[in-house]
């Protein structure tokens, strides 16, 4: 063959749609922990002594290890993967040791003025080691073994974090669930799943008692009205499926007492509707639906926010950042930010869709879950809508350790989607 018709090296297209909004995404962060923290004293952009010069450090950080990643061959993170989450699971093991205490959790390892959350780098290694194994030759998700296997893979981080009193980190795992059902896992284990959220909830606003009665006429209404076959085989699997429920309402007791901290408790008993203490634990929430609420349509303008100039929001600038957007660019801007995030989560699925290695595709899918994941639970949680569990918004909200960790996740597949030709 001559060498004019030697074919030229693909080009690599990166998804520039992606990238795109996920600058627009972290400067507009920026400009609202700008807006949070704004003091007319230390107005400079470049005051590496309050939150907003701080973050400038970690965006910069972020965009560089971004080119980094989008340099390196794609094979590396496949073939790394283990090792990542070997090394990423350590981490966890020594911050129960070394870690220090910081709102109440221990689960940051200092190094002098540098410090890092290792929970957040646990997402993204979770993310390749499940990639990885799920995209084994002779990966079967019907046989219980890979199940197994795979939960173990999930909940071993997740109790690691859990030790460190980080739940709101720990229920983030819950988000691998839903790239399974891309994979073919029966679609009973997310109603089961709703289900229990059903019962657990059930439990703490009526008497368990009272409950087991209701589940017990539910399930004789099933054997003798609905159910047209009422064989022996029916007859033994509705009367499990009312013990297992019995167990697990009785369970609820225990769990809410003894596994959750005393401030989760009133945070579920303030949603429900159970405990009134708006200048307690839900004091967070009612002053944030009131920044948000007195933005209007418009908003009050960049810096004229009042309510999260006067600091009656606390952690404005990390979990409860939607707040300021709402009061100072209003209705529009929230509407904006949302349908950002939207718009990036249809992107990953539509990225996730097209690639043809199993590695790629399930590492996609994880991307949007976890992203999906803190996105709605952390607008929910300020507005009141889902208990506050203390997990930041995506690229938005102040903190090196999650800008950092969220931009790895996310490159990482921008890369693999960038060579999906050559990785089958």
């Amino acid at each position: 063959m001559s060498a004019n018709h030697i074919p030229a090296p693909e080009k690599k297209l990166y998804d520039w749609a992606s990238i795109l909004l996920y600058l627009g995404i972290v400067l507009f962060g920026w400009l609202n922990i700008y807006a949070a923290c704004y003091d007319e004293a230390h107005a400079s952009v470049f005051d590496f002594s309050l939150q907003h010069g701080k973050q400038i450090l970690w965006m910069a950080s972020a965009f560089l290890i971004a080119v980094c990643i989008l340099l390196i061959h794609p094979r590396v993170f496949s073939n790394g993967s283990y090792i990542i989450y070997g090394i990423v699971l350590l981490l966890l093991v020594a911050t129960l040791f070394i870690g220090t205490v910081t709102n109440g959790g221990q689960s940051w390892i200092d190094f002098g003025a540098f410090k890092f959350q290792p929970s957040e780098f646990a997402k993204f290694a979770t993310a390749l080691a499940l990639s990885k194994y799920i995209s084994a030759i002779d990966i079967d998700l019907t046989l219980l073994r890979t199940r197994a296997t795979l939960a173990l893979m999930v909940l071993v981080p997740a109790g690691l974090i859990l030790l460190q009193h980080d739940t709101g980190s720990a229920l983030v795992f819950l988000a691998f669930l839903l790239p399974f059902f891309r994979e073919g896992l029966s679609h009973y284990i997310l109603l089961i799943g709703l289900l229990a959220i059903i019962l657990f909830v059930s439990a703490l606003l009526i008497n368990k008692y009272l409950l087991m009665g209701i589940l017990l006429a539910i399930c004789l209404f099933y054997l003798f009205v609905w159910l047209s076959k009422r064989t022996s085989r029916n007859y033994w699997h509705t009367a499990a499926f009312f013990i297992v429920c019995c167990l697990f309402t009785l369970s609820v007791e225990f769990t809410f007492e003894h596994v959750l901290e005393t401030h989760q408790r009133n945070r579920i008993y303030v949603l429900l509707g159970k405990v009134e203490d708006p200048r307690g634990v839900g004091y967070n929430v009612d002053q944030a639906k009131i920044a948000i609420g007195s933005g209007g349509l418009v908003g009050k303008g960049f810096l004229n926010g009042t309510i999260t100039k006067a600091n009656f929001v606390p952690e404005q600038e990390t979990d409860f950042i939607f707040c300021t957007v709402g009061e100072e660019w209003g209705f529009i801007g929230c509407l904006i930010l949302i349908a950002a995030y939207v718009l990036l989560l249809i992107r990953l699925i539509t990225m996730a869709e097209r690639q043809r290695s199993t590695f790629s595709r399930f590492y996609g899918y994880c991307v949007a879950s976890i992203l999906f994941f803190h996105f709605a639970i952390n607008i929910g949680m300020v507005l009141g809508l889902v208990p506050v569990i203390g997990i930041p918004l995506p690229f938005f909200s102040y903190g090196g350790s999650s800008l950092i960790a969220f931009t790895i996740l996310l490159f990482i597949f921008i890369r693999q989607d960038a060579d999906r030709n050559a990785l089958i």
